[in-house]
């Protein structure tokens, strides 16, 4: 798994069931505030999704909430 894709999986398994918005994700995991790039965040969590859910289409562990942001479900 390429190191950022680790570090936002555990970035959520550190914090689960928590809302995080793409913004707050991006400066979390690349350390620098959010500029123009939306689709960085969504990239990353699709490829961690096709790596650990059942099936990628239907994800039941990375939950996104529209218009919200993500969380990781226990």
């Amino acid at each position: 798994m390429p190191r950022r894709e680790f570090e936002l999986l555990l970035f959520f398994a550190q914090n689960p069931n928590i809302l995080f918005s793409k913004e707050v994700l991006f400066e979390k995991i690349w350390s620098f505030d959010y500029v123009s790039d939306a689709a960085t965040v969504s990239v990353h969590i699709n490829r961690i999704r096709e790596k650990i859910e059942d099936d990628a289409r239907d994800p039941k562990i990375i939950e996104m909430v529209w218009g919200a942001g993500y969380r990781l479900n226990d």
